[in-house]
């Protein structure tokens, strides 16, 4: 059975890069406000505060994994409210490689490993609309094994650290996408699969994407009317049926393009378009560019 899910972290292709260890003490806060990068942190040590712009602020406890797939503007804080001149500044990098942030004597309160999620696929804003906005994940026993290992490997100065932290960093940004499955994520793949009628659909639209689908025939996969259908997975997903439809064609045509796996002819096939011309006209409108131009500058010779 085809796993929606499995396909688009695969096209994602996520990194977590730009880790480190970070102590914090007193008033401190870091802002995070760009635009194309997702921020995660795994608490270790102590306590500190996520406010996440439009949402309640947030208690994170050692344990907490938090991954922000979505750019949104966030304020990672200590307990202590900070004041203005204590939130963005450089923190001082120490002898063992670790960095402080707040008071830089005496205990630390906090201790956290925090850093940048990035996604190398050209299709990552589409992928990442498909993603929850916020990812706290605590209390799984599956997450909470991971997060031990990472905390473990974050404190020795082992071979490979570096590498082996960047790999269970992966395996955790994957199962915290799949622990947050539910109905009562944010609007979203993951929501769209936890229901049971909208999930054959997807998995239909994975499974066959070369299918001439339209709404009705999409609807009788999920058992439903084909109003009520169109709402529900509207306000599950995010998107429109033939929208997402339309959407996960084009990101696989891009990844067949990039890697030089076809012609256009045969990729118009193999997403669902009877002639190439129709292929490069949706592919245009879709993409700002033609299909041959995209190989070319994605450097398809």
């Amino acid at each position: 059975m085809i796993d929606p899910l499995s396909e688009v972290v695969t096209l994602l292709q996520p990194g977590l890069r730009r880790s480190k260890i970070v102590a914090a003490a007193g008033r401190w806060g870091v802002r995070h406000a760009v635009v194309g990068e997702s921020v995660y942190c795994v608490i270790l040590e102590g306590q500190c505060m996520l406010d996440v712009e439009g949402e309640e602020p947030t208690v994170l406890q050692p344990g907490d994994f938090v991954l922000l797939p979505v750019w949104r503007e966030t304020l990672l804080r200590g307990m202590e409210p900070p004041l203005p001149d204590d939130i963005d500044r450089e923190p001082t990098r120490m002898a063992d490689g670790t960095y402080r942030q707040g008071r830089q004597d005496g205990p630390h309160e906090l201790r956290m490993l925090a850093g940048l999620c990035s996604f190398d696929s050209p299709d990552a804003t589409l992928l990442v609309s498909l993603l929850p906005r916020r990812v706290l994940v605590r209390g799984d026993p599956r997450l909470s094994t991971l997060v031990q290992l990472v905390s473990d490997e974050a404190r020795q100065e082992r071979p490979a650290r570096d590498v082996v932290l960047a790999r269970l960093l992966e395996v955790l940004f994957i199962e915290a996408l799949r622990s947050t499955a539910g109905t009562d994520a944010s609007p979203g793949l993951l929501r769209g699969l936890a229901d049971a009628r909208l999930g054959v659909a997807i998995r239909r639209m994975h499974e066959d994407p070369t299918r001439a689908w339209t709404v009705v025939q999409l609807a009788k996969e999920a058992a439903l009317s084909r109003s009520s259908f169109f709402e529900r997975f509207s306000r599950a997903v995010g998107v429109a049926p033939m929208e997402y439809l339309l959407a996960w064609r084009m990101a696989i045509a891009k990844n067949l393009l990039r890697r030089n796996e076809g012609t256009v002819a045969e990729v118009a096939e193999r997403v669902g378009y009877s002639s190439a011309s129709t292929f490069s006209v949706a592919f245009a409108r879709h993409v700002g560019m033609p299909p041959m131009r995209f190989a070319r500058d994605a450097g398809v010779t």
